[in-house]
């Protein structure tokens, strides 16, 4: 039996009172270092970690440094071959380390894995079956609320879902790491997106089970908080990922996009909000912060960028199949 440790389970944490006993409960004998980095949590949940799980290691932060950064702090502390990254609100099956290495192991082409994560009051249920980015600007979660039976293939994804998901550490931190211009949401399909222009690939991994509670820091599926940094980013993404022709490309499934996306926000009482985010992100794409983080054209990834826009066109079918 292999006990070797060559992963670091890292979880970022702001006032996860709520959920971060169980989840650290349910990684009991997993074959990993834990890591758990604290955004600045005022509920006593650190101090709860502290006391209750003395082999965990704590890295608390001063403040909210969000998802990112987090993150971030957290990798630069490790030395493991792969790091896991997990929420904390949720709670994991038996084998998950294992099951997330063995493909990595197998092939070096894969840059990540993205767990099986079902929905923790509906496991019958897919909350994410790994991530996708589709023309229209949209990322999403296959098979969200649908039946887990019908997600039992390992498959190639556009990107896995931070939520649970291995990388290699020494190539997460050669790409960049996290984009902390993200704080929270879509960094992840950015990591993926670097990735593929690169030439790596992404892998759905069904034996790797994750229960989920959702929006467990948020509050909820759609609020202020991440309708206007999903809107923000979701403009950045594009900026940062694609060159100037290849957004020509899609400009006319991008407006169509995000103009279908401000009517389902208007509807939903946030609509203001999300207009609001776009403008920020295009905001963010005119500062030095996010020029300096833009991915520098390359011909020798052309290959790699016909890839992507095949798969861009393609998850527009994915997106409404499922």
């Amino acid at each position: 039996m292999n006990t070797e440790i060559c992963s670091t389970i890292i979880i970022p944490n702001y006032n996860g009172m709520k959920y971060i006993g169980k989840c650290l409960a349910s990684l009991e004998g997993e074959p990993a270092d834990i890591l758990v980095v604290d955004n600045g949590s005022g509920d006593g949940s650190p101090e709860f970690v502290a006391e209750k799980y003395p082999r965990v290691k704590l890295l608390r932060l001063d403040r909210n440094y969000g998802f990112c950064g987090a993150v971030n702090r957290g990798v630069e502390q490790i030395k493991t071959t792969y790091v896991i990254l997990l929420n904390n609100d949720t709670e994991a099956e038996p084998g998950l380390v294992r099951a997330l290495e063995e493909p990595l192991r197998q092939d070096a082409r894969i840059f990540s894995g993205s767990a099986q994560m079902l929905n923790l009051h509906h496991p019958e249920l897919i909350d994410d079956a790994g991530d996708y980015y589709c023309a229209l600007g949209w990322a999403f979660a296959l098979g969200k609320d649908k039946p887990r039976q019908n997600y039992q293939r390992a498959r190639s994804i556009f990107a896995a879902c931070g939520g649970a998901a291995i990388y290699r550490r020494e190539l997460f931190e050669a790409m960049g790491m996290l984009d902390e211009n993200h704080f929270a949401y879509l960094e992840d399909i950015d990591l993926g997106y670097r990735a593929g222009i690169c030439g790596y690939y992404n892998l759905y991994i069904p034996q790797a089970v994750v229960y989920h509670a959702g929006s467990g820091s948020s509050g909820s599926r759609y609020n202020e908080f991440k309708v206007d940094l999903t809107s923000r980013n979701s403009v950045y993404l594009v900026y940062k990922n694609m060159p100037f022709l290849q957004i020509l490309l899609n400009l006319p499934f991008l407006i169509a996009g995000f103009g279908i996306k401000t009517l389902f926000f208007m509807k939903k009482g946030y609509g203001g909000t999300y207009v609001k985010g776009l403008w920020k992100g295009i905001m963010l794409c005119a500062s030095e912060e996010g020029r300096t983080r833009r991915v520098r054209f390359r011909a020798a990834h052309m290959p790699n960028y016909v890839k992507i826009q095949l798969a861009l066109w393609r998850n527009i079918w994915y997106r409404f199949a499922g």
